[in-house]
């Protein structure tokens, strides 16, 4: 059952202000569509923020963490313990995700949703525990509908503190040993596509290791066989407790008109999920790039999303989508300082 919450409207954007922003664009001192995608995210970014000039200056970073029951199957070249041990890295800003967010200056939280170990408290890092883990989701449900709801809530909190922060941008991440794995196999179950077509190297898996990645998604697929029909029956059997709060997280902020800027493959797989719930949720996902897993594109085609990068990008913890925000600044900062051809004193077309 969902939790009421997820059923509360998410607003259309604002066509009045993509109109008043498409004018704009085509009385500055350029060719009309000269600045391709540029233009289009402007135009976009003005109707989701309800704005005649949007900006993307505040942004804010959430990382969710929590482990997977699955890796006792050796799908992971890396051990589980090597999630807590981000935790702590992402806390004395070590990792990939806290240079990107000092250099855009955006706000991170890390939120330990679900981590075998509990890393304590450490500076930066938000207690939303759900549970040690998932369960092995080849034999069982993955979790329970109780921490399911409690997964989606500590993501839709994520999404709230962004709001009442005054942020113009939500980024979501993940972090947790064996996510690319739960990806996939919610990837099969959402586009049912095959786990060969999905399933690829994740963390760093050789060709055998992708190879026994099929194998365990298959099994747990046919495990859940008639278990799989609804998105929220999906998550509750293969998900992963920081894939289930991206998806709350998703909803939350476009119930309250906080564009999302969507990270690569687990995020979008969260993202698809998220859209199956709600539908209306689609106008409200920038897709930042294609990730060089084998199985984002096949949930990018889903959802019929146009990344605006291709970087060979596999690292996660909302990097991609960190490394696309100055494209989102430049198309807003354009839009609102470029002279218009009167105030120019240019002949138009």
């Amino acid at each position: 059952m969902m939790p009421s919450w997820l059923s509360e409207s998410i607003p259309a954007p604002s066509s009045a202000r993509m109109e008043e922003a498409r004018n704009r664009q085509e009385q500055l001192t350029k060719p009309r569509g000269s600045l391709g995608r540029l233009e289009e995210l402007a135009i976009r970014l003005a109707g989701l923020q309800d704005r005649p000039l949007p900006t993307v200056e505040r942004v804010r970073i959430v990382v969710f963490a929590a482990d997977h029951g699955v890796t006792v199957a050796g799908i992971s070249p890396y051990p589980q313990s090597v999630t807590v041990e981000m935790m702590r890295n992402f806390s004395r800003g070590g990792a990939a995700i806290n240079v990107l967010a000092r250099a855009i200056q955006a706000s991170l939280e890390v939120v330990d949703v679900g981590a075998v170990t509990d890393p304590g408290i450490l500076p930066g890092l938000l207690s939303r525990r759900v549970d040690a883990g998932t369960q092995d989701f080849r034999t069982q449900p993955a979790m329970t509908p109780e921490g399911l709801r409690a997964a989606l809530r500590a993501g839709a909190e994520a999404a709230q503190r962004a709001v009442a922060a005054g942020c113009d941008l939500f980024i979501g991440g993940e972090m947790g040993i064996g996510n690319t794995t739960s990806a996939a196999a919610l990837a099969c179950a959402l586009t049912h596509k095959a786990p060969f077509i999905i399933a690829g190297p994740g963390a760093g898996l050789d060709p055998q290791g992708v190879a026994r990645k099929v194998e365990v998604i298959e099994q747990a697929l046919m495990c859940h066989q008639h278990a799989l029909k609804t998105p929220i029956e999906i998550l509750t059997a293969l998900g992963g407790f920081e894939i289930v709060a991206l998806v709350g997280a998703l909803i939350a902020a476009a119930q309250r008109r906080l564009p999302v800027l969507v990270d690569g493959f687990i995020v979008s797989v969260a993202a698809l999920a998220a859209v199956r719930i709600r539908p209306e949720l689609a106008p409200w996902l920038i897709f930042a790039h294609e990730s060089a897993e084998p199985g984002h594109r096949v949930v990018l085609e889903a959802m019929q999303a146009a990344p605006l990068l291709q970087l060979g990008m596999r690292l996660g913890e909302a990097s991609g989508a960190a490394v696309a925000v100055p494209l989102l600044r430049l198309a807003c900062t354009l839009h609102r300082e470029m002279a218009t051809f009167a105030e120019a004193g240019i002949s138009g077309a």
